[in-house]
């Protein structure tokens, strides 16, 4: 995905999510999902490798250092109840820094599924 996400990039993303929605088809995270990617975590028939990395961080314009704080609210409200308490608790979303959570961690600490 690259730096952060840019103008769109997040319409992009919702549509990705209203569609898997509609059908109730398995999304799989696996491997290296940052940023925007994040917002995957609202489809309900999601699922989380335990090899996986989430990366969490404010949402906007990296190469141009602006904070989106909208764009920070969409992505904090696709994390569930636990995961959102976590990132706000620690200021995952506050700064640019990537915070990495393993997927082992996203399945047994914050009560995602894990992908069979």
């Amino acid at each position: 995905m690259g730096m952060g996400a840019r103008p769109g990039e997040m319409g992009r993303f919702d549509a990705v999510v209203q569609q898997y929605n509609a059908s109730g088809e398995r999304f799989r995270i696996d491997s290296h999902c940052q940023s925007a990617c994040t917002i995957f975590l609202s489809i309900r028939n999601v699922c989380v490798t335990p090899s996986a990395t989430l990366l969490f961080h404010a949402g906007g314009d990296m190469r141009a250092n602006r904070m989106n704080p909208a764009s920070t609210q969409h992505m904090i409200g696709a994390y569930n109840s636990r995961l959102r308490q976590y990132v706000l608790d620690h200021h995952f979303m506050d700064t640019f820094a990537f915070h990495a959570i393993s997927g082992r961690e996203m399945i047994s600490r914050f009560g995602y599924p894990a992908c069979r």
